[in-house]
Parts: C-alpha cells; sequence; structure tokens
C-alpha cells in the first residue's frame, strides 16, 4: 500500500513493522519516524487505526486466557513466515482433520 507521496519513511517499511510500533518494540528514533510518516499519510494511519482496534479487542475478548505453548510457537511461527514473505502451506493452518472413517467387515 502507498498513497502515493514521497515520505522520509516508505509507506511499505512501516506496514511492514506496523506490529512492532503498536507493542512498543523499536526504538524510540524509530517510532519518532513511523508517527511522522502517520501524521502524513492517511492511508498508513487508517491502517494503523484498525489494526490497534483489532489488537484492543483480541485482549479485551482473549487476554485472560492463557495461550498453550504449542500453539504460540505455531503462531510465531507462521508469522516469521508471512514476514519473510514465504508461502505458508494450509495444512499448517487448518484444524487436526479426524481419523478417516473404515467400513466394519
Amino acid at each position: 500500500m502507498s498513497c502515493g507521496e514521497p515520505h522520509e519513511t516508505d509507506c511499505s517499511e512501516v506496514l511492514d513493522h506496523l506490529y512492532e510500533f503498536l507493542d512498543s518494540e523499536m526504538p524510540d528514533v524509530d517510532r519518532v519516524k513511523f508517527r511522522q510518516h502517520f501524521d502524513e499519510c492517511s492511508p498508513c494511519l487508517e491502517k494503523y487505526g484498525l489494526e490497534q482496534a483489532v489488537k484492543k479487542l483480541v485482549k479485551r475478548c482473549c487476554g485472560h486466557d492463557d495461550v498453550p505453548t504449542d500453539l504460540r510457537a505455531k503462531v510465531l511461527g507462521r508469522l516469521d513466515l508471512i514476514r519473510s514473505g514465504q508461502a505458508v502451506p494450509d495444512h499448517d493452518v487448518a484444524a487436526p482433520q479426524a481419523a478417516p472413517v473404515t467400513p466394519e467387515s
């Protein structure tokens, strides 16, 4: 996504690191650059607002549940694949399938 206007920080960079910004997991100097970008770029500001709202909703609805360690590892692995631009196989996301039913003799 790009608004078509030149920015000091490119829209793709902002969107690639949006969750780091939302989670305050980036250096302050980068946070300042991102805030400036949001002031200049309404499409990125809109995306930021949407992701912030989703994050708040998830926290409100699911924030009190303990996440199983294996699920957390799978989600983080999938996020790493997505961030690196790799394709994520469908079988990694779907629920485990039940064993096939065999006819009785």
